[in-house]
């Protein structure tokens, strides 16, 4: 079906349903970033493959909310026909729809939408009708079974912490607030608190289910029984009740006078219609899963330094493999990341990409979620740039790197070198930072950008953000950027450091390093304390697009003793030819 018959079809259904419009959200059940198959019903209407938007299909117009990440991938998937495209922080969709649609009745599925976006929306004065089926799916004929993939236990020398302990503290959490139970929708805190991973996404080590944690510490765990065999039920303990998905509205029928909490911004909103018919009282508030779990323990941190130690062998060969092959023609963008991912697939521990590689030559690197498919794959020639953003899952830790390269054999533009000088400088600025405890990602975001806003340049996305142990790429409750939620920056997270800068039709550049957040040592007179980063990631920066005479004696310092350091760490475990590229690529400015 075209995107035309498509939405003619969900127009019908509408109809029947007595209802003007109906908002799809990106995200399936469980809120996250990256659906299954099932899950993909943003794309599958309109064509747009990114991870994060929305669409409102009304009686005479479709359109499409996103970000400046996928201002042009979204032109590009959409039929211009069909769709309108928004940008979603310049034209929120709740004051968009009261100003063109006020008088619309919208339906929505609320098992797709957090419980705070439809009060946004509620209070926007629109007027929302939850369905008891999604229109959608009912026109989504070849539409795929939801992942069974089954869950695994995570073990103890990778997690750091036994289940009990972890469900011990969050119930202590519960007790403290008065609270007799939480609801964890999102899996990735269910996969923490119980130590147990699955395979229900391709990138990240997910088993989709929800929980219900009470304040005796005790869960109730909602998954699929095809899931879970004997081992891990018995890795999870007479504490832990398994129930099938369809148990959900008994045991929340069940609830009646307790206090349960929910975190509106992460909860279905059909959890809270629940509960209020239920007779429960609702409580707002924070996963208290989720903060816990941003806090590496000592064996995270030392899993995840391990696992970026591994990941570098991996990046420094392919990074070898790049420099002999690609003058010689005939590497393409795909050829190129699976070359990456085959060095990857090499090293101990590693169990997949922890998101589709973005591997971008020229004009594609621009794109900042550019995704290299069969119909956009392109070669990569010589005298431009190229974009690689890619990470591993690693039974102890999960990376995320990006590195703009020149494929040579010329001189890059001047430019091109100023404005990569730029995006070092301030990516150099926040790895050396010193900040107070009680800082948010908000409070350092222009530190990266201040070298790019001195030269009216500017990148339109986050600084960075948080990384799961052996979860997913992408965590919160932390990130550094200008919309960044006021949670404070704690000892023990693991942070990315990426500022770039897009030229459309040309190139895009972009450097990423994870940083692990610590103490930094007292100097004399300090009245309060500070926090640091520790770098994880090892790969040598692109030295022929680096300007010294941009860079202050510091920041050229910071350089050379960083690639001082990962020639020392990586140089003896490589071939030799790969080692004696690196020494090059390492040499000092």
């Amino acid at each position: 079906m075209k995107q035309a018959d498509r939405l003619a079809a969900l127009r019908a259904e509408l109809d029947r349903l007595g209802v003007d419009g109906f908002l799809i959200p990106r995200g399936d059940e469980y809120l996250g970033e990256y659906v299954p198959p099932s899950g993909e019903r943003l794309a599958w209407i309109s064509g747009f493959t990114g991870s994060a938007g929305l669409a409102v299909v009304l009686p005479d117009r479709a359109l499409l909310f996103t970000d400046g990440r996928y201002t042009t991938q979204a032109r590009a998937q959409t039929d211009p026909s069909c769709w309108t495209l928004l940008h979603i922080t310049e034209q929120p969709p709740h004051e968009y729809l009261s100003s063109h649609a006020p008088d619309a009745r919208l339906g929505y599925d609320p098992w797709l939408h957090p419980q705070a976006a439809v009060e946004r929306l509620a209070a926007a004065g629109l007027t929302l009708v939850p369905l008891a089926v999604n229109p959608l799916d009912a026109i989504w004929r070849d539409r795929p079974a939801p992942p069974r993939a089954p869950a695994v236990p995570q073990p103890a020398e990778y997690a750091g912490q036994d289940a009990a302990s972890k469900r011990a503290a969050a119930a202590e959490r519960l007790r403290e607030a008065g609270e007799d139970a939480v609801i964890l929708a999102d899996p990735h805190s269910v996969a923490w608190l119980l130590n147990i991973r699955g395979g229900d996404l391709e990138h990240t080590p997910l088993a989709l289910g929800f929980a219900l944690l009470r304040a005796d510490g005790s869960v109730d765990l909602f998954m699929e029984p095809a899931k879970l065999g004997e081992p891990v039920r018995a890795h999870l303990g007479n504490a832990v009740t398994c129930l099938p998905p369809a148990a959900l509205p008994a045991t929340l029928a069940g609830m009646a006078g307790q206090v349960v909490r929910i975190d509106p911004d992460i909860t279905p909103a059909w959890f809270a219609a629940s509960l209020r018919d239920a007779g429960a009282t609702l409580r707002t508030g924070e996963d208290p899963v989720r903060l816990p779990r941003a806090r590496k323990n000592p064996v995270e941190q030392r899993g995840s330094r391990a696992a970026h130690h591994r990941d570098a062998l991996a990046l420094a060969r392919f990074l070898h493999w790049f420099s002999l092959r690609v003058p010689q023609g005939g590497e393409t963008e795909m050829s190129a990341a699976a070359r990456l991912l085959a060095f990857r697939r090499d090293l101990p521990l590693f169990r997949a990409e922890s998101f589709p590689a973005i591997s971008g030559a020229g004009e594609n690197g621009a794109i900042v979620h550019y995704r290299a498919t069969e119909a956009t794959n392109r070669p990569i020639h010589a005298n431009e740039a190229y974009l690689i953003d890619s990470g591993g899952q690693f039974t102890d830790g999960t990376t995320d790197v990006t590195r703009t390269l020149w494929t040579g054999p010329g001189t890059p533009p001047a430019d091109l070198v100023e404005r990569y000088t730029r995006v070092l400088k301030g990516h150099i600025a926040l790895a050396r930072l010193r900040f107070p405890q009680g800082v948010g990602g908000a409070h350092i975001d222009a530190v990266a950008r201040a070298p790019l806003w001195a030269a009216g340049l500017d990148f339109d996305h986050g600084t960075g953000h948080g990384i799961g142990s052996f979860l997913s790429v992408h965590e919160g409750p932390v990130s550094i950027s200008r919309a960044a939620k006021p949670v404070p920056i704690e000892a023990g997270m693991i942070l990315s450091d990426e500022p770039g800068f897009y030229l459309p039709g040309a190139y895009g550049i972009r450097i990423e390093n994870l940083l692990l957040v610590r103490p930094a040592p007292e100097l004399p007179g300090q009245v309060k304390p500070f926090l640091e980063f520790e770098t994880l990631t090892l790969a040598p920066y692109e030295r022929r697009l680096i300007d010294p005479a941009l860079l202050t004696p510091g920041e050229r310092a910071w350089v050379d003793a960083y690639h001082a350091r990962v020639l020392a760490e990586l140089g003896g475990e490589l071939e030799a030819p790969v080692a004696e590229w690196l020494s090059w690529a390492c040499a000092t400015l």
